[in-house]
């Protein structure tokens, strides 16, 4: 692995932003100074661009095995490091599921084989398999995961029983979807009944309404302080649901977190129609209101990180009537963009955009020696120009599935260099497949 050289970059890192040079070296940070004159195999002048950790998304689904018409490991990984995230952890609802560790093992051998991007995979829950998610091993894996409302896939836990077996002995963090089944079954018989299998696109914010999303994600905090587990809600959608978490604690301190996403954002239910089910996601996207008040909660730390919850379904999938229509939409190429879109705004600082995308994520889930700009640590960065205006086409989207929901959507900035384990993965446009990403290591000793 050769050396690399970053000159005169403006590192965005922990809360403070420099000028500085920086040397890569046997995949890690070598060094960070006001000017370094040490020989590197390459030099890359940074002057005017930034220099981001990379950034860690801890909710993704790459659709491989078995739904590989959609998305695959190769394919995602590579538009997540086209859009500057070096590392990211997978969700089990795949086919078959990941709900032995046996299963569990065999992706991770994928990953190995075709992650471009440093990779970790959820262990699934399902209402019988505690035996085998008690086995799992939090160094090597990133979480548990427990959908606590059906989404796409097979893996609702509506096992009041088992739910709280797995929240008394997990051995590492749960994370969780939440929304309450019976809540949205009955929504959605109301609106077939009015309006049978095409129910206008509109309506999924109130079938999977406020309601369901409060019921759930109240449920799963309380057997969280119950069992004093190390809880992690996913993709918080609701003003509602903002009074479960506190922002008095460090993160490093909070037994119960939770996460943003990128759709939740930027769109509001007054996008559907436009973008129709091409923004229907579980949770829904609900109500400008709700928008601002995740915003609010982010930037006050009640909210602890961005993920995407990127879900690829196919053209076709998505183009079907309201029932038929799978809800999740690819967003890893873009995320970084269209938080640096809001940073253009004035929504949100550089900082908090690396604090929230890269280093808190490292620190919730306790991830080894990556997520900072720091001497010693692997080298994941990103170099972004802020001044180069893009438009997203079809022709540009990386993304398997072949379409986006910011198709048309201008930005700003585009990300120029993205560096995985200290390999020079994405340069302008092209990608060196020379070297695959790692497995993530947790310091949960």
């Amino acid at each position: 692995m050769g050396s690399i050289i970053i000159k005169n970059a403006q590192i965005v890192n922990e809360g403070k932003i420099s000028n500085r040079d920086l040397l890569i070296k046997n995949g890690r940070i070598e060094k960070i100074a006001n000017e370094l004159n040490e020989h590197a195999d390459k030099e890359i002048n940074g002057y005017g661009k930034l220099l981001l950790p990379g950034l860690i998304d801890d909710q993704v689904h790459f659709r491989e095995p078995g739904l590989t018409h959609k998305a695959d490991i190769e394919t995602e990984s590579k538009a997540a490091v086209a859009g500057g995230i070096t590392s990211y952890m997978e969700m089990p609802n795949v086919k078959p599921p990941s709900i032995t560790q046996e299963l569990l093992a065999s992706k991770y051998e994928i990953g190995a084989n075709k992650s471009l991007a440093n990779y970790s995979f959820y262990m699934g829950t399902s209402n019988d398999n505690l035996e085998e998610v008690l086995k799992t091993d939090p160094e090597n894996v990133c979480g548990i995961k427990i959908f606590m409302g059906s989404s796409t896939g097979n893996m609702l836990v509506d096992d009041e029983g088992v739910l709280q077996k797995v929240f008394a002995n997990a051995p590492t963090i749960i994370a969780t979807h939440c929304e309450d089944e019976a809540t949205i079954n009955q929504n959605l018989k109301e609106y077939k009944d009015q309006f049978g299998e095409d129910i206008p696109i509109a309506k999924h914010p109130k079938i999977r309404s406020h309601k369901a999303c409060y019921l759930s994600s109240s449920f799963a905090v309380n057997l969280a302080k119950k069992h004093d587990t190390r809880l992690h809600i996913l993709h918080i959608s609701t003003a509602d649901e903002l009074p479960l978490f506190d922002n008095k604690l460090p993160l490093e301190k909070k037994r119960i977190t939770s996460e943003a996403c990128i759709h939740h954002l930027w769109f509001s239910e007054e996008d559907y129609v436009k973008k129709g089910t091409f923004i229907k996601w579980n949770p829904a996207v609900k109500t400008a209101g709700d928008r601002e008040a995740i915003w609010q909660a982010l930037l006050e730390d009640k909210i602890d990180v961005i993920a995407t919850d990127h879900a690829p379904h196919t053209l076709a999938e998505k183009q079907q009537i309201y029932t038929k229509a799978p809800s999740g939409g690819p967003l890893v190429q873009h995320s970084l963009v269209a938080m640096l879109e809001m940073h253009k705004k004035g929504k949100i600082s550089l900082e908090k955009i690396v604090e929230k995308m890269s280093h808190n994520p490292a620190i919730l889930f306790n991830i080894k020696e990556r997520g900072f700009i720091r001497e010693g640590y692997f080298a994941d960065l990103v170099l972004v120009d802020m001044n180069r205006p893009w438009r997203v086409e079809k022709e540009n989207i990386l993304y398997k599935c072949g379409w986006s929901p910011f198709e048309g959507q201008n930005f700003q900035s585009v990300v120029t260099h993205t560096f995985v384990s200290g390999h020079l993965a994405y340069e302008e446009g092209k990608f060196n497949l020379n070297q695959m990403g790692k497995r993530l290591q947790f310091d949960r000793s």
